[in-house]
Parts: structure tokens; C-alpha cells; sequence
């Protein structure tokens, strides 16, 4: 098993130095869902919610988040990142919101938790945004589906289907 790369050798957290690893192209792809009742995703495709446009405002919130990630989880690096791109669909076998992220970077660390802070908060974007119709919604299945660049190569995982 690897060992934790932000703890020091007397177990005390700390930001990896990555000074000396090469800039190379990283990616990583992240999904979640907000599973609601059905009346509630009506609402969202209606465009009917109280406070206005869920989707769109859903994919700005998870894209700002992806670049403020730094600022909210200790630790990550602050990073320039080249791209990310927010989607969030309908889905009615939830019923509910399904939320992708992907974001790219050319840089010495990952973009995993870009892509996963930029999920989680669209998701509570959604949560907020209609909440007042459907107080026992549900954010479930946040993961990572993808990463590529670096060292460790390519993860892929074993399936993209979020249960709900």
C-alpha cells in the first residue's frame, strides 16, 4: 500500500512539495446525483423553481468552486487550470440531477479534487436552489470516474453507474 503523501515522517500534515515533478497534462472526471421526487425534477425541467435557473446555475457554481478548491480543502495546491466543464442532466430513473465534471490542467499535481469539489458543490447548488419544494433530496454517489497525467498514469473506474 502507498504511503500518505501529506503527512511528514513524524505524521504531521503537510502541503506535498512538488517543486520537482514535471508539468504534464493531468485530467480528471467526477460525477454525482441528487436523487428528489419526481415533482421536483418536474419543477427543475419546467424551469419553474422559485429562484430561477437550477442547471445553469448548478454548472457555474461547480465550475467557480473547481477553481477555488485550494481555498477550501487544506493542503491542494492552487492551480491554473485550462479547463472545466460542468454538466448537470435530468435523469429520470432517479429521479433526480446526474453532475459531471471534468477538468484539465498542464501542472505539476492532479485535478482530482477540482473535479470533485466542482461535483459537490453543483450538487448542493441543486439541494439550495429547490429545496423548499423537496426538503428530504438526496446528494449521493459523489466519486471519482477518471484521472490521467502524472506518475501514476490512467485510473479508470470499474463502473460509471451511480446507484441511487
Amino acid at each position: 500500500m502507498p504511503s500518505l503523501t501529506h503527512l511528514d515522517a513524524a505524521g504531521a500534515a503537510n502541503m506535498v512539495d512538488v517543486t520537482d515533478k514535471a508539468a504534464t497534462d493531468r485530467a480528471a472526471r467526477a460525477e454525482g446525483v441528487v436523487v428528489m421526487n419526481p415533482g421536483t425534477l418536474r419543477l427543475i425541467r419546467e424551469g419553474d423553481a422559485k429562484k430561477g435557473d437550477v442547471l445553469g446555475t448548478a454548472r457555474l457554481a461547480g465550475i467557480m468552486a473547481a477553481k477555488r478548491t485550494h481555498e477550501l480543502i487544506p493542503l491542494c495546491h492552487p492551480l491554473l487550470l485550462t479547463r472545466v466543464r460542468v454538466e448537470a442532466e435530468p435523469d429520470e430513473a432517479l429521479p433526480g440531477i446526474r453532475i459531471t465534471a471534468e477538468v484539465r490542467v498542464q501542472g505539476p499535481t492532479g485535478v482530482e479534487m477540482e473535479a470533485l469539489t466542482a461535483v459537490s458543490v453543483a450538487c448542493l447548488t441543486v439541494y439550495d436552489m429547490v429545496k423548499a419544494a423537496d426538503r428530504g433530496m438526496r446528494v449521493e454517489g459523489i466519486r471519482l470516474l477518471h484521472k490521467s497525467g502524472g506518475r501514476s498514469g490512467v485510473w479508470e473506474a470499474v463502473s460509471s453507474e451511480v446507484s441511487a
